[in-house]
């Protein structure tokens, strides 16, 4: 009975009153998975290691209840109270304890993306019609274009929001009752392999979806690169009108041709070359779309050119890429080239995405931070190839040697951090000898940025670049990779003498600062 109840929960207005519904970790999406199913009148139980004590305060408050301790194994009160469906926050891994217990009982695994789905008509448009959603993921770039494209949607008129994995939680949105027209949601590989568990007769079904880019990152959440990629191909699935995916990545086009859509989307490509009739490209430094026009074949609409978006500060081959990748989600709604021209005018990248901290003595020092795995590092590099390059920190799994091989081998020095560093050490040894490497012995988070200038300040000369591209996750020394930017940036400014980013040169955006997302 409890399968073909869950069939009927497809909308807001449907019965969820008493279901029973485990919600698997409290952090900002737990609570809001949490908060909507009180709101709609499910016993909820929230189980997680440990609670921060402001969202522990407010769950009794919304008539939720919360269990803490050790989830090595399936705690009593969760197997007692005996969910219907249980909602794992994003990062419960396929193997944890708790997931393996729901599969193999047979409850219902949903992730928050699926229930934002299904509850997505609480608030509609003036035609009855909730927002339509276009999906965003990569490897690398997705907070970028998710940006860009809910930015370019605002500019052409439309009610917008970028929402999901970039830090507002969807389930939030689609409660707002402002509304929406249209919700960029950018989906981590974690909520995209929940989402590819769907058993319902309405599953996510998104107006346009794109795959930025495919490397290897999160294996150790996955298990193999395999799963990985067969998580984000889910992005594609029950597509509507587009699916734009990345020419000069083989992976998303696969990704593309095996997607189950709804009959009639179309595949959109977009790549940094001349671009077909059906895709968006680059020609002659003109931005163009050869794709949402009458004569395609013949033509093209001029969105943009490079030498302004070098004016910008985003004429990086990467971020030209992005700004493809979301001018071909924004065109699918009929956003006007000119709007589009006019959000990029208005538009700065992130902190911490190839964001220059400072220019001294002929040295620019740069913070790519967000370049958390080798793929978003090699971007950085070929950004600034010769630079003298920090790197180091978790490397989830990954092997280094084939960045360290390519973009790496023309670095004029690096420096590498993180707590272990002898894979990273070993990678240049073998791969780079000619790179001169200095290691970062400092224990405490203290103490390490201050160690990595120093070393970096008795290398680099006047014309030479200094990135912090770690090609790494932040957490064996920093509390993010944002503490880690920040610390860097910190740092650098000591050492040059001044806690002002105005003096010395120093700038948060120009010509040349790309974004790595």
């Amino acid at each position: 009975m409890t399968s073909e109840r869950l069939s009927t929960l497809t909308s807001w207005n449907a019965d969820w009153k008493g279901l029973r519904v485990a919600v698997l970790g409290l952090s900002v999406t737990g609570f809001s998975v949490a908060d909507t199913l009180a709101e709609l009148g499910a016993e909820v139980l929230v189980v997680t290691e440990k609670a921060d004590e402001e969202y522990a305060r407010l769950l009794p408050v919304i008539g939720a209840r919360l269990w803490t301790g050790s989830l090595d194994a399936v705690p009593a009160e969760l197997a007692d109270f005996a969910p219907e469906v249980v909602m794992a926050s994003p990062g419960f891994a396929p193997r944890h304890p708790l997931v393996s217990w729901a599969r193999e009982n047979d409850i219902a695994l949903w992730g928050d993306v699926e229930l934002a789905w299904r509850v997505r008509d609480k608030v509609v448009r003036a035609d009855g019609t909730p927002a339509d959603w276009i999906l965003v993921t990569g490897t690398n770039g997705k907070t970028t274009t998710t940006r860009l494209a809910a930015t370019m949607l605002v500019a052409g008129g439309l009610r917008a929001a970028p929402v999901g994995n970039i830090g507002t939680p969807v389930l939030d949105a689609v409660r707002d009752p402002s509304g929406f027209d249209a919700l960029v949601v950018e989906l981590s590989s974690h909520q995209l392999w929940y989402l590819g568990l769907q058993d319902s007769p309405d599953p996510v079904s998104p107006w346009a979806a794109v795959c930025l880019n495919l490397a290897d990152d999160h294996l150790e959440w996955h298990g193999s690169f395999e799963e990985y990629r067969a998580a984000k191909a889910h992005v594609y699935d029950n597509t509507r009108v587009a699916c734009v995916y990345n020419k000069a990545d083989a992976a998303t086009q696969r990704m593309v041709e095996d997607a189950e859509v709804i009959e009639g989307a179309r595949a959109i490509g977009f790549d940094l070359g001349t671009p077909g009739p059906s895709d968006l490209g680059v020609v002659e430094g003109i931005v163009v779309d050869r794709a949402f026009l009458e004569d395609r074949r013949t033509s093209a609409l001029e969105l943009t050119t490079v030498d302004e978006l070098a004016s910008l500060g985003l004429a990086a081959p990467h971020i030209v890429s992005n700004i493809l990748a979301a001018a071909a989600l924004a065109r699918s709604l009929d956003v006007a080239p000119a709007a589009i021209r006019e959000a990029l005018r208005g538009f700065r990248l992130d902190p911490h995405r190839i964001e220059v901290v400072a220019r001294h003595a002929g040295v620019t020092w740069v913070d790519d931070s967000k370049a958390t795995n080798p793929h978003a590092a090699a971007s950085s590099l070929a950004a600034y190839p010769g630079a003298v390059w920090v790197v180091g920190g978790l490397l989830k799994g990954v092997d280094i040697s084939e960045l360290v091989s390519g973009r790496g081998a023309g670095a004029k020095a690096a420096i590498v951090i993180g707590v272990d560093r002898a894979a990273v050490v070993a990678a240049f040894e073998r791969h780079a000898p000619a790179v001169p490497v200095f290691e970062v012995e400092a224990d405490e988070t203290e103490g390490v940025m201050a160690q990595v200038v120093e070393l970096a300040a008795g290398v680099a000369r006047d014309g030479d670049v200094v990135l912090l591209a770690p090609a790494a996750a932040s957490f064996d020394q920093f509390a993010s990779y944002a503490d880690r930017g920040r610390r860097f940036a910190a740092a650098v400014r000591e050492r040059i003498g001044t806690g002002d980013p105005g003096d010395h040169d120093t700038t948060a955006a120009g010509p040349a600062d790309p974004d790595s997302a």
